[in-house]
């Protein structure tokens, strides 16, 4: 998607975290952008502070909840018209060790972090294909790519992501479709939703985060991890090393296996 102006840009959990700086940097673009968000009070905040900057509009949604977004999907259409990017951001952690799990704990995080990016896509992407044109951004995690102590659930449900996210993309390639599907794997991203980790990598600001993130679609990037070296280095090392070495070179060289040890993340607020 190399231009952006003109263009009908829909964000889940667009009210806050990096979803609010993509708003930003894509009204700043020339897109007409569409926030998906649960919490309508960071919505109308957003809009107020953004309504100077271009086409803007809000609705409240819990993207895990299958019905609403069918409804509100359509709602979408028949208000706003055709959508043509689609950005999958919103997501939910829950910062513990896998026994300490309640069942609700699982089946929400999969709802929102996984379930719900295939669901809306549904909704929008035949829209696309009959247009052969159209871009969805998926945000999945480095955790996605690297397994991590307190964070079992979280990482399974972005390796999910990623599996799924790639092969849309190869699927729209299969079938001769322009619409363009970008994966996006960051390392932890300072917007509060991991607050507590403790990283020997560092923690990768929002601004930053949105701004590679936009770049990489209008670039049409297939698939990126933040920062990039992470992918090469794991990729390589899982490749190459036992999965003792490679636990030892992850938890102990890297310290990722102790970066969740003090998370405390989001109290009430589970969106980005």
């Amino acid at each position: 998607m190399k231009d952006f102006t003109n263009k009908t840009t829909l964000i889940t959990g667009g009210a806050s975290g990096i979803g609010k700086i993509m708003v930003r940097l894509l009204l700043e673009q020339n897109s007409r952008v569409i926030i998906w968000d649960i919490n309508q009070e960071k919505i109308d905040e957003t809009i107020k502070e953004f309504l100077g900057k271009g086409a803007i509009s809000g609705y409240r949604i819990d993207v895990s909840d299958t019905t609403m977004v069918k409804e509100m999907a359509q709602k979408v259409k028949d208000e706003n018209g055709k959508v043509d990017i689609l950005i999958n951001n919103a997501g939910i952690v829950v910062g513990k060790y896998f026994h300490e799990h309640k069942t609700d704990d699982i089946i929400k995080t999969f709802d929102v972090n996984t379930l719900a990016p295939m669901i809306v896509t549904g909704e929008f992407l035949g829209d696309m294909m009959k247009q052969d044109s159209g871009h969805i951004c998926n945000i999945a995690s480095s955790a996605g790519i690297v397994s991590n102590p307190k964070m079992s659930v979280y990482a399974a449900s972005k390796w999910a992501v990623i599996g799924w996210s790639d092969s849309l993309r190869i699927e729209m390639q299969k079938l001769k479709k322009k619409v363009r599907v970008t994966t996006i794997m960051p390392y932890y991203i300072n917007t509060g939703m991991f607050n507590g980790v403790k990283s020997k990598i560092p923690i990768l600001e929002a601004e930053n985060a949105a701004r590679a993130i936009v770049k990489a679609i209008k670039k049409n990037k297939k698939m990126i991890t933040l920062p990039r070296y992470i992918y090469n280095i794991t990729r390589l090392s899982q490749g190459l090393l036992t999965i003792g070495m490679f636990d030892w070179f992850t938890g102990k060289v890297f310290g990722i296996y102790n970066t969740m040890e003090h998370f405390t993340g989001h109290i009430k607020e589970f969106y980005k």
